[in-house]
């Protein structure tokens, strides 16, 4: 019989590019959890929206600190390069890498008319998917590495800190699922096909965290680097798309608590698990 002791050492016990995979399938999995709220609603409350998006937004800003840039500059220090220019190299380029991506992928950021990156004539529904799924990247890549980072023996990198970060990119994923799925079935579309596209935004998890679980176990050198870069891409998505979303429709300082509820919660999460 399967208890919660026998789940966790067998978890414990598996390589770390697989407990990326489980981990980032999870993350999906509350993606998915989000998108289904479309079954029960054609349409979410604007205030209720603005305050998930700047819960995922607080979430987010924390994950970046705690789970990726502290663990970043801690196994930096004592080597020949400053301690901080990993963190600043790989940070700048995260977000750098997100500008990019930006500027060419054709995308849709939510509660705008307006497509972002290369003219196109794809659908609405496909530029939404795209800027969502462009988000989920970095946040896939952050799991990936942390567990990635759990073999190399640093305090700041324990296993405890990495399934820190996946419950908490899980519970900023939430909203996001909802992000996608609701506006598609308010447009029109059926809630099954709405639903596909919501949890569709998440496929791109696993596969980024696999790939940032073993690059770094395969280049440790690098791990530094790849945290810090995680973290300057999420934190791109949380000044670029989340914040001034959650505050486009006025309910400022709802979606100002709510940010600071989220990074209450995951600073919460990894100083206790960490």
């Amino acid at each position: 019989m399967l208890t919660i002791n026998t789940i966790t050492e067998s978890f414990i016990g598996l390589h770390p590019v697989l407990q990326a995979l489980v981990a980032t399938c999870f993350t999906w999995g509350v993606t998915a959890l989000g998108a289904s709220l479309v079954f029960f609603f054609k349409t979410v409350n604007q205030k209720v929206l603005d305050a998930m998006l700047g819960f995922a937004a607080g979430i987010m800003i924390a994950a970046s600190f705690w789970s990726l840039l502290a663990p970043a500059i801690e196994m930096s220090e004592g080597k020949s390069l400053p301690a901080w220019f990993p963190a600043l190299i790989g940070f700048m380029g995260g977000g750098l890498f997100l500008y990019l991506i930006d500027q060419v992928l054709p995308h849709l950021h939510i509660g705008l008319e307006k497509a972002e990156g290369v003219p196109t004539r794809w659908r609405r529904s496909i530029l939404l998917v795209l800027a969502i799924t462009l988000h989920n990247i970095p946040e896939g890549l952050a799991v990936g590495v942390a567990f990635g980072a759990v073999s190399q023996g640093i305090p700041s990198a324990s296993l405890g800190a990495a399934v820190a970060l996946a419950i908490g990119i899980g519970l900023q994923n939430f909203p996001e699922g909802t992000a996608v799925s609701v506006p598609l079935r308010r447009e029109g579309m059926s809630r099954g096909k709405a639903f596909w596209y919501g949890q569709l935004s998440g496929i791109v998890e696993p596969i980024a965290g696999v790939i940032g679980a073993a690059a770094v176990l395969v280049m440790q050198p690098i791990l530094p680097y790849a945290l810090a870069f995680a973290a300057g891409a999420m934190i791109y998505v949380v000044v670029e798309e989340l914040i001034p979303e959650a505050q486009r429709a006025g309910n400022t300082d709802m979606a100002t608590l709510a940010t600071l509820l989220g990074f209450s919660i995951m600073m919460t999460l990894d100083v206790a698990l960490g």
